[in-house]
């Protein structure tokens, strides 16, 4: 059983990991995200070697998370709603393997809540099928430095402006009861 106050970790796959890290940060009860990847066979991935396609590594967000503050539910209702789990292997201008969508699930309960999130909340929200996978987290990799806090540390870089800010703009619409304040 769990303990009260004890954290979770969440990993999600929903296109280029700036996005998603930009969206999970703002969440309240969210302790840690870090960009990285996982789902792939080889070891110590580079970003160069995941831009390839040839790892099978998906970009991901590794979320920390309070389940006391926010559940895993809204964890994936606020992923539902913040990517397009249509598209196979694409997000928006971004192709490739390494962009799909992707719940990486840590637990027996997780799976049980991703599968239920997927067939129950997902297709209210989207009319095409979902393709997003629900599988086995496995061995996860940190992304290097200058991936961390993309869109904190660069607000003014061009895909930031571009794809980030609007993006964080309906988030902020649809989640404001779920922002944290600090």
């Amino acid at each position: 059983m769990m303990k009260e106050n004890e954290i979770e970790v969440a990993t999600l796959g929903a296109g280029c990991f700036w996005c998603v890290e930009a969206v999970f940060q703002e969440v309240n009860g969210v302790t840690k995200v870090e960009s990285g990847y996982m789902g792939g066979q080889t070891p110590d991935p580079t970003y160069r070697e995941i831009s390839s396609g040839m790892t099978g590594h998906a970009e991901v967000a590794q979320i920390w998370f309070d389940p006391s503050i926010v559940s895993f539910e809204t964890i994936l209702d606020v992923f539902w709603s913040t990517h397009d789990p249509t598209t196979l292997d694409r997000q928006g201008a971004d192709r490739g393997t390494q962009y799909r969508s992707a719940i990486f699930y840590h637990s027996e309960v997780q799976k049980k809540s991703a599968e239920m999130s997927k067939a129950n909340v997902a297709t209210q929200l989207w009319s095409d099928p979902i393709v997003t996978e629900v599988v086995p987290a496995t061995t996860y990799y940190s992304g290097e430095e200058y991936h961390q806090n993309f869109y904190r540390n660069n607000p003014s870089h061009g895909y930031c402006r571009a794809v980030i800010n609007p993006k964080m703009a309906k988030f902020r619409e649809k989640f404001s009861s779920k922002i944290s304040s600090h």
